[in-house]
């Protein structure tokens, strides 16, 4: 049985400069204006409903995290949560494209909503501009405990972890993706460490580092193909500094009664099953170059 929960709706962001945000998430990133309502921004990626909302306010950061939840299996999560006596708050209409959505908390008090979506309202167009990404992909959040944060999310939610480095860095899945949330053990747990945007190919990926050189938008790390997960990347930063990933190539499990991710040349194990990484330049990039001095931290 796969999750109740589809995909990585989107990320919402507070930012004390909506506009200099939404700028730069349209023209250099190229997602589509949605809505715009009550002072937030929200764009998209092509599909239905928003991928990222920017929320006014004093100080920069994540205000929440968002899924899909399939309409059709929404009394069973919800069945769920209450049996686990977890506390929810259901909105009707509270967001442009959302018909409701029930608010919880994971066990170290991350905001979360699980959306269900107005399938009558009419899809987002891509961008004719900037680098346009597919979707928003994953989204990785910095913990006190991945252990106990994986556990939630497995009982809670259905996700299945698909990889860990070490005991301190946790890779879980609620569809064919290798992972939705990463989880990593650091020195301010509760902060996002980064979240993701998926590019049709590895072309895209050149011409994007491309398209941020030519605004003097400098790389943290990549380009690169990662070990776990088996992608290629590249880390910069927006405006209000928070970690953007620009990706392609993530592994995929089509079938979870195989249990092994689809295939690929790159691959060290055949199959290559979830396991266990021990931590190291080859775990977190194939190429040889770890990501910088306290990138995790």
């Amino acid at each position: 049985m796969t999750s109740p929960l589809s995909r990585l709706s989107h990320v919402a962001l507070r930012t004390p400069d909506v506009e200099r945000m939404r700028s730069y998430y349209t023209d250099v990133i190229g997602l589509s204006s949605y809505d715009d309502a009550d002072g937030t921004v929200y764009l998209a990626s092509g599909g239905l409903g928003p991928a990222l909302e920017l929320k006014p306010a004093a100080e920069a950061g994540v205000d929440h995290v968002a899924f899909d939840l399939t309409e059709s299996r929404e009394e069973e999560l919800l069945t769920r949560l209450a049996h686990q006596h977890i506390d929810v708050a259901t909105k009707t209409d509270a967001e442009p494209g959302i018909l409701r959505v029930h608010d919880i908390v994971d066990v170290e008090g991350n905001k979360i909503q699980l959306a269900i979506l107005d399938s009558t309202r009419e899809a987002a167009e891509l961008s004719q501009v900037g680098i346009a990404p597919q979707k928003i992909g994953h989204v990785a959040t910095r913990t006190v405990s991945a252990e106990n944060v994986v556990g939630f999310y497995e009982s809670a939610l259905d996700f299945r972890w698909s990889d860990w480095m070490g005991d301190f860095f946790a890779f879980m899945r609620c569809n064919a993706d290798h992972h939705t949330v990463n989880f990593v053990n650091a020195s301010s747990p509760g902060q996002m460490h980064h979240f993701a945007f998926e590019l049709k190919d590895a072309s895209e990926v050149v011409a994007a580092c491309d398209a941020l050189a030519v605004r003097d938008i400098p790389m943290i790390w990549g380009p690169g193909r990662h070990g776990i997960g088996h992608n290629l990347f590249t880390y910069h930063s927006d405006p209000d500094g928070n970690v953007v990933e620009l990706f392609t190539d993530l592994d995929r499990i089509v079938s979870e009664d195989l249990g092994y991710f689809e295939p690929r040349p790159w691959h060290q194990d055949r199959p290559q099953y979830p396991k266990r990484w021990t931590p190291g330049s080859g775990a977190a990039n194939m190429w040889g170059y770890a990501g910088p001095e306290g990138f995790l931290s």
